[in-house]
């Protein structure tokens, strides 16, 4: 009979998502490489449109049934000799010739994958208000829209392409136009193309009443979110001075797991339809190998939404332990830890991995696991079972697994329900600061690593498409304010209450609950 959880997914120490028992992920680690999980390896053309408009993809597109397409063909012949090719694909280039390559001119337009994986990892080097303006001074350059007379034949054929441009970008990455000085230049290069036709005016105008409501939606989620997560922390400073005991309990507002489940799912997409694909890159921008008198950034590196959604994965761990350690009777207890089995079951079952972790993680934190005479009490075989497709060994090679299944399933689905792929979130991002690395290094000529941003915007990519999809599940509002409300136990508060439950073992334990109940509770 098991006496507690297994230790197996131990492995990986330093965090909650990545080490069982031990804390929570914390994103100020991710800029310490192994920071996540330490000893882990990483994981593994507009065309042509009537009028000269090249045609508007979704960002979907992008992918090929197997992934992002690596292939990066040139469309034109470089002719400054900075751009490298190999077998066909973009190899590497110097920065100023990447930028020459995303600008559109009047016979020429970029590839989609490009103009995404360029405005992506890009700003490892260069913020993008200061790619934007070198962009438009170019384009101003080469077009000679600084002409007294400007040649309004060649700007029709240009102009239509200037636009698609910064439609994708604003489309794709719209919280770089949160700075005025990004709406300036569009306004700036508008201002310049409109007299050869006034048809520019309305799709600009088009343009910024798209961004302006994308970002007031995005910014109207990011408002509710600081709101529950100012919540949450009056209700955590509230409890540290309460007995171990809350009024109400998870298994009192949701008794059934696949219920629990979904609503978790809702959570975990909307928290992720916010976070920017620009949001990984800029939590590990650093110095210029070639600039080390600043790094990108350097004043507020725009990762909220980010940072937001890591602390409701240590919010689920802490509320999957609280409710375990709460009841007073044993039974009690054992009946919410195999509550809690079948709702991580429900989970791996829609493809909803990051609960699924948070929970297993909840369940292995040390005052949990030490809980003995309760986990006797415990149907383990389908914990067991879990524990497995987690298990960190060979590098999470069984989630991995499971990953792809899920992902594959995503791309031939034929319903919402079937496309839902939410990923392990502490190990994506573990995947992505090694990428990240990769793209920031130089090549020892100078040149940028266009293949390693490849790499990155195939991952990132990914993800775009799985935060994407629509929740197919009816939202329960009472089961997702409880979610988000309800009082969690602090570390020390989990010990107390785990003491309280099921007395120490051994001096250290003895007493450090004495200690404990001494300060939260004013007892001795």
């Amino acid at each position: 009979m098991r006496a507690g959880p297994s230790s197996a997914l131990g492995a990986a120490e330093g965090s909650c998502a990545g080490g069982w028992g031990a804390r929570p992920a914390e994103l100020q680690g991710f800029s310490q490489r192994g920071a996540l999980s330490d000893g882990l390896e990483p994981g593994d053309n507009a065309g042509g449109a009537p009028g000269g408009m090249p045609q508007t993809l979704s960002s979907a597109s992008m992918f090929t049934p197997c992934g992002f397409s690596p292939h990066l063909h040139s469309a034109k012949e470089d002719d400054q000799g900075g751009l490298i090719f190999q077998d066909g694909n973009l190899a590497s280039a110097s920065l100023d010739a990447l930028i020459q390559h995303l600008i559109p001119t009047t016979d020429y337009y970029p590839e989609k994958a490009y103009i995404f994986t360029f405005l992506l990892s890009s700003r490892l080097f260069i913020e993008p208000h200061e790619l934007l303006s070198r962009v438009c001074h170019k384009c101003v350059e080469q077009q000679r829209l600084d002409d007294p007379v400007l040649d309004k034949a060649r700007i029709r054929k240009f102009g239509p392409k200037l636009l698609q441009l910064l439609t994708e970008w604003t489309e794709t990455f719209p919280y770089d136009f949160q700075e005025e000085r990004m709406i300036g230049h569009l306004k700036d290069m508008i201002d310049r193309i409109a007299p050869c036709d006034e048809a520019y005016w309305k799709r600009m105008n088009q343009l910024l009443q798209a961004l302006n409501q994308k970002l007031a939606t995005l910014s109207h989620g990011q408002e509710g979110i600081v709101k529950i997560n100012a919540a949450v922390s009056d209700k955590l400073v509230a409890f540290k001075s309460k007995p171990p005991s809350i009024q109400r309990e998870i298994l009192t507002v949701c008794s059934d797991p696949y219920t629990l489940a979904q609503q978790l799912t809702h959570v975990e997409l909307e928290r992720l339809s916010h976070i920017g694909p620009e949001e990984f890159v800029q939590a590990f921008v650093h110095k210029d190998s070639l600039d080390s008198t600043k790094s990108c950034f350097n004043e507020q590196k725009k990762t909220s939404n980010l940072e937001a959604y890591v602390k409701w994965f240590n919010r689920l761990c802490y509320l999957v332990a609280t409710e375990i350690c709460m009841p007073a009777k044993k039974k009690q207890r054992a009946q919410v830890i195999e509550f809690f089995i079948d709702v991580a079951r429900e989970c791996f079952n829609i493809g909803n991995f990051n609960s699924l972790m948070a929970i297993i993680s909840g369940m292995n934190m040390s005052p949990v696991s030490r809980l003995k005479k309760t986990w006797s009490k415990v149907k383990t075989a389908k914990f067991f079972i879990l524990e497995h497709q987690m298990d960190p060994t060979g590098n999470f090679y069984n989630y991995r697994t499971a990953l792809r299944g899920a992902a594959h399933r995503s791309l031939t689905a034929h319903s919402n329900r079937e496309k839902i792929v939410i990923p392990f979130f502490s190990l994506l991002i573990k995947d992505i600061y090694f990428l990240n690395e990769g793209c920031a290094n130089r090549l020892p000529n100078g040149h940028v690593n266009f293949e390693k941003f490849l790499e990155l915007a195939k991952q990132v990519g990914e993800f775009i498409t799985w935060k994407q999809v629509e929740c197919p599940f009816e939202q329960d509002h009472n089961i997702i304010h409880y979610l988000h409300t309800a009082p969690i136990f602090t570390e020390d508060g989990l010990y107390l209450a785990s003491y309280e439950s099921e007395s120490p073992e051994n001096q250290i334990e003895k007493e450090r609950w004495k200690s404990l109940r001494s300060t939260i509770l004013g007892k001795t």
